[in-house]
């Protein structure tokens, strides 16, 4: 049978990953060789004139990490990826791929705090320049282009205010400029969306997240629909050197093996708390995709499946309150990252993106970030109760 035709958990499990054919081992073995043996120098020499980047040597090919880059691919729709050491070596891949010295990006202005960093600091070291939009407002994104622009960078959903960007609206503005469209999928994963679907080219990653799904591994990833371009980010990809370790790949495949069922989890959860949130006397606002007043509503509801597990709000009282309701919560652990199966709570302003403080894309100082776990939903809402209470 044609694995294409299969549903998202089943190829969650079996794409990219049959039984061993030397062993009948059902689960994937782990190669942790750096090394790889050759038939000949003729041989040797042949996969390196051409680029075919098979079991040289684990920084250009490995077994585990080629598993992994092919179940993922597969999961996004894409017809080439490599899978990074993390989500920012990812996106580094990614732009350098299209972008160099002297060239132009048009990036969201709602994204995560090192990406930020890194388009501002990293990238403009290397003459690479970015102007942050609202990724919301097309007519900026529009205006924002120029001549040497080389890519649109968005979220799907923003980082932290859960900003909704219309993928095909702006893939649309994007190659009417002759430019790709790049896209950070981490929050919704491909189980809630696939952006290729809607004329994204390049689809980034931090596997740390979701895809791993237990706060114990670093990835990242990128993947495309293009074959040029995937051949450009492989060469970028070992060129670079900021490859995962086998092992790394090994509890990423595992953790996409439950993916699916956990994101139903996360999301069910986070509708919940995000209704309890919207009716408590001490919330100020709530940013969710999934509330129906939320500016984004609209566009999640037609490129979603479902809203994800990520919910924000602004607490009543300002930074104090704020800080003192996240040090508060026993569940919700005060933690960076996100996107594992227990329940983090964070200040943006403070952890995250304290590199924007005292600029227009710095979030509002009391604003709290949740990743909303799989525990019981009644436990979440009490932990959340007690908080707001103090």
């Amino acid at each position: 049978m044609d694995e294409r035709t299969f549903g998202f958990r089943t190829r969650a499990l079996h794409a990219g990953t049959p039984p061993d054919g030397e062993t009948g081992a059902r689960a994937l073995p782990l190669h942790l060789s750096t090394s790889f043996v050759f038939d000949s120098t003729e041989h040797a020499a042949e996969l390196f004139a051409l680029r075919t980047y098979g079991n040289i040597y684990t920084r250009i090919g490995n077994p585990t990490v080629a598993a992994f880059e092919e179940k993922l691919a597969s999961l996004e729709g894409g017809l080439g990826a490599v899978a990074t050491a993390s989500g920012l070596s990812a996106q580094l891949i990614a732009i350098l791929s299209l972008a160099q010295n002297g060239d132009h990006l048009v990036a969201s202005a709602n994204l995560y705090g090192g990406t930020i960093t890194q388009f501002g600091v990293t990238l403009r070291r290397m003459g690479i320049e970015t102007t942050f939009v609202p990724g919301s407002d097309l007519d900026a994104v529009r205006g924002a282009l120029r001549d040497n622009t080389k890519a649109v960078f968005t979220e799907t959903i923003g980082n932290p205010k859960g900003n909704v960007a219309d993928l095909a609206a702006l893939a649309e503005i994007a190659h009417g400029a002759g430019v790709p469209l790049i896209v950070d999928n981490t929050f919704a994963t491909p189980y809630l969306q696939r952006p290729l679907t809607f004329g994204a080219d390049v689809v980034v990653h931090s596997t740390t997240k979701y895809v791993g799904g237990h706060s114990d591994v670093l990835g990242g990833f990128v993947a495309t629909s293009n074959d040029e371009l995937a051949a450009t980010l492989k060469f970028h990809q070992y060129a670079i050197g900021a490859v995962p370790g086998p092992f790394d790949c090994y509890l990423l495949l595992r953790g996409l093996k439950t993916l699916g069922v956990r994101m139903d989890r996360h999301c069910a959860n986070a509708r919940a708390v995000a209704a309890f949130l919207v009716d408590h006397p001490s919330v100020e606002k709530v940013y969710y995709p999934g509330l129906a007043d939320h500016p984004g509503y609209e566009v999640a509801t037609a490129q979603m499946s479902d809203f994800g597990g990520m919910v924000s709000f602004t607490a009543k009282g300002g930074v104090d309150v704020a800080r003192k309701v996240c040090e508060s919560t026993s569940l919700f652990t005060l933690a960076e990252s996100l996107g594992g199966v227990e329940s983090l709570i964070e200040m943006p302003s403070a952890m995250t993106h304290a590199s924007t403080a005292g600029s227009t894309l710095e979030p509002p100082v009391n604003l709290i970030r949740l990743s909303v776990g799989i525990e019981d939903i009644d436990d979440l809402l009490a932990d959340l109760a007690h908080a707001l209470s103090l």
